[in-house]
């Protein structure tokens, strides 16, 4: 009697002594890396605002202001308030790269992941950026130049990208937006939807602003879509005249 008493209780007690075997195995350990989110694809600006970052006049210092007006004088906002500035002072018509806020609001772009970054490839002038993504800081004496130095850390789903050393020949965007050297840009960028991206900008730079910028763009994916070979000086008709420097 006594030894069948003794086995019953074997018996209702194993269940509770494996359950937290297996809630072990199942549990993700302490410590444990998450999945980094997925922002790959093709992605192209959807709604109003392709191709410029302000909807009216930047607030921007006398100088910049200044460079703003004559890059948009004579051009006709009534018809499209987001139009290009002047074309005989656009970087773009002397083959210059367009930068990477210019070339994110205005022309397709793909996202890809690496180990240690994260890859945009752009649609024009085969730009590339890459985003580190391993821990790094910003290096010290990196030359300024037209995608300048970025790197990323990832706040829950959305990545954070921190760029600075940009050279100050570029457009912010193509409606003629000015910069200096100082321009420091952050992106946080989410996917919000299966098809739908998120990019939250914020520009800095006091040499040229008179205030940081914040602005937000969407993006569509496309799901069949590739990144096209797009070289600006193939398309785009150059008018007399020298160059004219930004500043």
């Amino acid at each position: 009697m006594r030894n069948r008493f003794l086995r019953l209780i074997l018996v209702m007690a194993a269940p509770l002594t494996i359950l937290p075997v297996l809630l072990a195995q199942t549990s993700e350990p302490p410590g444990a890396s998450k999945p980094t989110p997925d922002l790959s694809g093709v992605w192209s600006v959807a709604g109003p605002g392709r191709g410029r970052l302000t909807p009216e006049d930047p607030a921007l210092q006398p100088w910049a202001m200044e460079i703003y007006l004559r890059n948009r004088r004579g051009v006709d906002e009534d018809e499209d308030p987001a139009s290009n500035g002047r074309d005989e002072l656009d970087p773009n018509s002397y083959c210059f790269p367009p930068g990477p806020t210019r070339a994110m609001v205005s022309y397709p772009f793909e996202i890809l992941h690496a180990a240690n970054k994260v890859v945009i490839l752009l649609e024009v002038s085969n730009g590339v950026r890459q985003i580190w993504t391993d821990g790094r800081g910003h290096p010290e004496g990196w030359p300024f130049g037209w995608m300048g130095h970025s790197i990323g850390r990832w706040d829950g789903d959305t990545l954070v990208v921190d760029t600075v050393s940009l050279n100050d020949k570029t457009w912010i965007d193509r409606a003629g937006t000015p910069h200096s050297d100082a321009l420091h840009i952050v992106e946080r960028i989410r996917r919000v939807k299966p098809d739908t991206l998120e990019i939250e900008f914020l520009l800095e730079d006091p040499k040229a602003f008179t205030k940081p910028w914040t602005m937000k763009r969407v993006y569509a994916l496309q799901p069949d879509g590739q990144i096209l070979d797009i070289i600006t000086c193939e398309d785009v008709l150059q008018i007399g005249g020298e160059y004219q420097e930004t500043r």
